[in-house]
C-alpha cells in the first residue's frame, strides 16, 4: 500500500502488526501487510483520515509466479560462456558466481576476480576488476545487491560486467575511461542475504549474522557505516529491517568494503545501487548540512538521470538523501564521501512500486540498459575532473 504518513506511528505498528516497511519512513511509504492484519491497519489509517491506495494486492501471487519463472529456467542448460549467460531473469548466487569465472576466463587481459573478505556464513566477496594495466590508478568502485531482496540490482551488475567487457575496444567513451581509470564491480555484495532471499524468504533485506541477545536475526548493511552511526534514520531494536548493528562496520560485509576502499587509497568514485524508488541520492543522509560538492554533483546528478530518461523515457528524482527522501544515518555513500571520494551516488532503480521488489525479470535488460547511461555519465566525468 501507498501510504501518506504523517501520523503513522511506524515502529509501534512494525512490532505489534509485524508489519514490514518495503520503504523508509517517508512521504508515501510502501508497507507490506499480513492478511491477519490488514483490517486493523485499514480500520487504523481510516480512523486518522490517512490515504491509502493497494498497489499490489497479493503479494503471494507474484512472489509464487516468480518462483516459478526461476524453476522454468532452472531446467534450461547452463551456458558455455558469457554470451550464451541469460541475462534477462534472475539467477541464483551460484549461478552469478559462475558467470563471473568465466567472464574473467574469456578476457584474461582485462579482468581479474579479487576476493576481499568472506560473508558471516563463508561465502566469498567477490570484485570484479576491469584494468588495462598499471598500478594503483585512479578507480570507480560499483556494487549492487547490498539489500539482498533488490534483485533487479544483481541482475543489473552482471549486464554491467558484460557490457564493460563487450564495449571496451568499441565505444570510444568507455574505452577512454578504462585507459585511465580502474573500474571495480561487487555484485553480490550480501551474498548470505541474497542465498537466503532464494532459499527461505525472498523479502529479506538484512545480512544473516545473528544478534546477541535476540532471537531476530541481520543487520541493515546500508545503515552499518561510520557517517552519523546510530543516529536518526536508523534503529537500534534487533528486529527492525534498518538495525544499524552492534557498531560501525560490525557486519564482514561492510568492513571488508570498508578495509578495501582505505587499503586501495586512490577512488574517485563509488557508485552504491539499489531499489526501488527511481532515485539517484549523493551526500549527506545523516545531516541536513550540505556537503561541501552539492553544486556539482547535483548538476551532474541532472545529467545522469536525463540521459538515463533519453532511452524509456523512465522518470527519476534526484537530489541529496535527507532532501530527497528521507534521513538515514549509517548509509554507504556518506562514509564514502567523508573519506574524501567526491562522486558518491546511491541509485533507486525500478520502479516506484507497481511491483517494487518483485520486478518481472522482462525489465531487467531496459533497467540496466537506461541505467547504464546513467553511470557512463558519472564515470565519464569523473574520468575528466580526475587528475
Amino acid at each position: 500500500m501507498g501510504l501518506p504518513v504523517a501520523h503513522f506511528e511506524c515502529q509501534t505498528w512494525e512490532i505489534l502488526l509485524r508489519l514490514s516497511f518495503l520503504t523508509d519512513v517517508a512521504t508515501p511509504v510502501d508497507v507490506r501487510v499480513p492478511f491477519h492484519s490488514l483490517q486493523s491497519v485499514k480500520i487504523h489509517l481510516e480512523s486518522q483520515d490517512i490515504e491509502y491506495v493497494i498497489m499490489i494486492e497479493d503479494l503471494q501471487v507474484m512472489l509464487d509466479e516468480e518462483q516459478q519463472e526461476m524453476e522454468s529456467a532452472a531446467r534450461i542448460a547452463e551456458p558455455r560462456n558469457t554470451d550464451s549467460f541469460d541475462f534477462s531473469r534472475y539467477h541464483t548466487i551460484s549461478e552469478i558466481y559462475s558467470f563471473q569465472d568465466m567472464l574473467v576466463a574469456e578476457n584474461p587481459n582485462l579482468v581479474s576476480k579479487i576476493v576481499i573478505g568472506q560473508s558471516y556464513e563463508g561465502r566469498p566477496l567477490n570484485v570484479l576488476k576491469f584494468s588495462t594495466g598499471g598500478t594503483n590508478r585512479p578507480a570507480i568502485w560499483l556494487d549492487t545487491g547490498i539489500h539482498s531482496r533488490e534483485w533487479v540490482t544483481q541482475a543489473s551488475g552482471t549486464w554491467f560486467a558484460k557490457k564493460i567487457v563487450t564495449d571496451y575496444g568499441r565505444d570510444p567513451a568507455i574505452t577512454a575511461i578504462l585507459n585511465k581509470m580502474d573500474i571495480f564491480l561487487e555484485i553480490v555484495t550480501n551474498p548470505d542475504g541474497y542465498y537466503y532471499t532464494h532459499n527461505s524468504n525472498r523479502m529479506w533485506r538484512k545480512t544473516r549474522k545473528p544478534n546477541s541477545g535476540s532471537n531476530c536475526v541481520g543487520v541493515d548493511p546500508n545503515r552499518n557505516w561510520d557517517a552519523g552511526f546510530g543516529g536518526a534514520g536508523a534503529s537500534n531494536n534487533p528486529c527492525s529491517e534498518t538495525y544499524h548493528g552492534p557498531r560501525a562496520h560490525s557486519e564482514s560485509e561492510v568492513k571488508s568494503i570498508v578495509d578495501f576502499v582505505k587499503s586501495h587509497g586512490n577512488f574517485k568514485a563509488f557508485v552504491s545501487i539499489h531499489s526501488y524508488s527511481q532515485m539517484l541520492l549523493y551526500p549527506y543522509g545523516y545531516t541536513r548540512t550540505p556537503c561541501k560538492d552539492q553544486t556539482e554533483l547535483h548538476n551532474l546528478a541532472k545529467k545522469a538521470i536525463t540521459d538515463l530518461a533519453s532511452l524509456y523515457s523512465t522518470s527519476y528524482r534526484y537530489g541529496s538523501i535527507i532532501n530527497t527522501i528521507y534521513q538515514a544515518s549509517g548509509g554507504t555513500i556518506d562514509w564514502t564521501y567523508n573519506q574524501g571520494i567526491k562522486y558518491s551516488y546511491t541509485f533507486e532503480l525500478r520502479d516506484t512500486g507497481r511491483y517494487g521488489f518483485i520486478l518481472p525479470a522482462n525489465q531487467i535488460i531496459p533497467t540496466a540498459r537506461e541505467t547504464w547511461l546513467a553511470l557512463m555519465a558519472i564515470m565519464d566525468h569523473t574520468s575528466k575532473n580526475t587528475y
